[in-house]
């Protein structure tokens, strides 16, 4: 059964344009993630820019937490090859003066951006130089009025903070805006942004705030935002993890694509660990994933070693091998290419044979 078959049809969304990159309406799903370097250290930080472009992000947020920070958004943005995102808290004159710096977009709490005024402020010097806001409602910080009306952190107050601060921005004839309603919780996130895909049309980015370590993060985040793709809510994501932000970018990838919704880049097939293999291929297929992760170019590549299940996996697969007693085989689009005798070679002739293939397909387009 394909994917079309089993996704909901996607939610109709406005569109919001953050530099060259369209979110909500009929664009593409975009990944996006966090620096997690000191906004002050220029150079750091657009190194890090760059690795995460280069990984396959398409949109950043770096932190604006004070005046020196200010300062140094405008050689970042300069240089960046991504839209940079400038995140501010507590203090609206870090949002006015990240607009005058070339920030491409802003994000701001309602829970301690400070006045309706002040929101009202941001929004019109926003709307002049065309930067879109996303209003970024956290679980951790929801304003202590709604908290203690709804009982605590309830998705229908992550609701609730998020339309009331999008009706501020629209009061002043703002409407570039997109929403985010994060919590820890797996659970209230997907029950928040189920309640405000329903009541709005402002496209949503996607995430789970706090999500955890790279394994738990994975599968806690992949678990909300699967189930609200799956139901055609979300236009962009990010996969908050406490690890290297390329590791987000990364997991993005492969759940966009498990999902159907992006083709992009390296899908790998690789053997659970089985008593039935003669052969230690975990550590190759890590090896390999590293080495062709940052391929854009859609392939398939397999890594086997079972003789029940390795030669029709690596026969379905782009590319592949499968390891048995004697030796490897070597697949490419479903025919036997030719058998090689030990792990090291069969490893670098895969990876030979996948960056020739995701070339060609580079060259034609596809």
């Amino acid at each position: 059964m394909c994917a079309a078959t089993i996704l909901s049809p996607r939610r109709r969304s406005r569109t919001v344009q953050l530099g060259a990159v369209s979110v909500g309406g009929d664009a593409p799903i975009s990944i996006q993630s966090m620096c997690s370097t000191d906004t002050r250290d220029v150079a750091t930080t657009g190194a890090q820019i760059r690795a995460l472009a280069e990984a396959g992000c398409e949109i950043v947020r770096v932190a604006v937490p004070d005046a020196e920070a200010l300062a140094a958004l405008e050689p970042i943005c300069a240089a960046s090859p991504l839209p940079v995102v400038a995140d501010i808290h507590f203090d609206h004159r870090l949002a006015l003066g990240a607009i005058e710096r070339g920030a491409a977009g802003l994000r701001y709490n309602p829970g301690n951006i400070g006045s309706p005024e002040r929101v009202r402020e941001l929004a019109r010097a926003a709307g002049a130089r065309g930067v879109p806001i996303r209003i970024g409602v956290n679980a951790g910080s929801l304003e202590r009025e709604l908290l203690a009306r709804h009982g605590g952190r309830t998705a229908e107050a992550l609701c609730e903070s998020a339309l009331a601060h999008a009706a501020l921005l629209e009061e002043v004839g703002f409407s570039e805006i997109k929403l985010s309603l994060k919590a820890s919780d797996p659970l209230t996130t997907v029950a928040a942004y189920r309640l405000c895909a329903a009541r709005c049309d402002y496209p949503l980015h996607l995430g789970l705030t706090e999500a955890g370590t790279l394994v738990a993060g994975a599968v806690r985040s992949s678990l909300a935002l699967g189930l609200l793709l799956a139901e055609g809510i979300g236009d962009t994501i990010r996969i908050s993890l406490s690890a290297d932000p390329v590791e987000e970018v990364w997991v993005a990838r492969q759940l966009l694509r498990a999902l159907g919704l992006r083709r992009e880049g390296l899908e790998l097939v690789s053997c659970p660990r089985c008593g039935r293999s003669t052969v230690e291929v975990h550590g190759m297929a890590e090896r390999v994933e590293r080495r062709l992760r940052h391929l854009r170019e859609p392939i398939t590549v397999a890594v086997m070693g079972c003789e029940v299940n390795g030669p029709g996996e690596a026969s379905a697969a782009d590319l592949g091998i499968a390891g048995a007693r004697g030796g490897w085989l070597l697949f490419r689009g479903g025919e036997k290419l030719r058998r090689i005798a030990s792990a090291e070679e069969a490893e670098e002739v895969l990876c030979a044979e996948a960056l020739a293939l995701a070339s060609s397909r580079r060259s034609q387009g596809t």
